[in-house]
């Protein structure tokens, strides 16, 4: 495989709104008998529930999966099966695997480039801390949702509870942090264009969420949220060997449709070429 060579790093920050109740599910196992049957996940330090970086994360591989109608080959434990590219040709058409990565194993061993994205676990803002502290919540930090299933044919009822972080919680400030890699110095900058399209596909997959749910539920109204205040920052690779060069900033508290029809790709280009 051709040398790599890391040209700058996107971040990108913001909050996470919870526009319905939040459902990302723990361990039931950690419960008393008689507690919650589906708790959501929390920090094991101050019980505070978050969003795991791994749970976005998935979330939108899954979606963008169905968008560029890639098919679900690989097998996860007995019944999961998502998608993830065997041979080369595919994994070179395929902004999916290139953007979230591949086991490199069989035929792709030794041709992959590393994995473009970083996802980092987001928690609850102060203030949503303090608002949830003063509500009479059903227990901390959280409300309990009680669903009823019908027998169909018989009309008996089963209750069935699941926690969520109730509407209106902000959790942030999240961070995702995207590579931009180049393989010959010779035709760096039409091998940029690529790699910043390779960023709109992460971006395509946070609107996709945007317009989907997150977590647990989402068919019965829970996990609707929106990524607010964005920020978006390059820190080139000039700035890793000069601590005088500060990273620049792209945009300021945009949503992500603006940010998508910016022209934060030109930014990125001009920074880079002036080094």
């Amino acid at each position: 495989m051709p040398s790599i060579q890391l040209q700058g790093k996107i971040f990108l920050k913001g909050t996470i709104n919870a526009i319905t109740g939040l459902h990302i599910g723990g361990n039931a196992g950690e419960l008393d008998i008689g507690g919650i049957d589906n708790p959501v996940i929390r920090n094991a330090f101050n019980r505070q529930p978050y969003i795991p970086g791994s749970s976005l994360r998935g979330k939108m591989r899954g979606l963008l999966d169905r968008h560029f109608n890639k098919p679900l080959e690989k097998r996860v434990g007995r019944d999961v099966r998502v998608h993830e590219c065997q041979i080369p040709a595919d994994y070179d058409e395929c902004p999916v695997c290139q953007v979230f990565g591949v086991a490199p194993a069989g035929n792709l061993r030794g041709i992959t480039m590393p994995t473009r994205v970083i996802v980092r676990d987001t928690f609850l803002m102060p203030e949503s801390l303090a608002a949830l502290d003063r509500a009479d919540t059903d227990t901390d930090f959280t409300e309990i949702k009680t669903e009823v299933a019908i027998d169909r044919i018989t009309s008996a009822a089963t209750p069935r509870q699941q926690e969520r972080v109730p509407a209106g919680a902000t959790f942030g400030p999240f961070q995702i942090v995207h590579s931009l890699y180049t393989q010959n110095e010779n035709d760096k900058r039409h091998q940029l264009q690529d790699e910043l399209q390779f960023f709109d596909t992460v971006l395509t997959g946070i609107e996709l969420l945007e317009d989907d749910y997150l977590g647990g539920s989402g068919s019965r109204g829970s996990g609707q949220v929106a990524f607010e205040n964005l920020e978006m920052t390059f820190k080139s690779r000039g700035c890793y060997e000069n601590p005088a060069i500060p990273p620049i900033t792209i945009a300021e508290n945009v949503d992500i449709k603006t940010l998508r029809q910016s022209n934060y790709t030109a930014k990125i280009l001009e920074a880079v070429s002036t080094e």
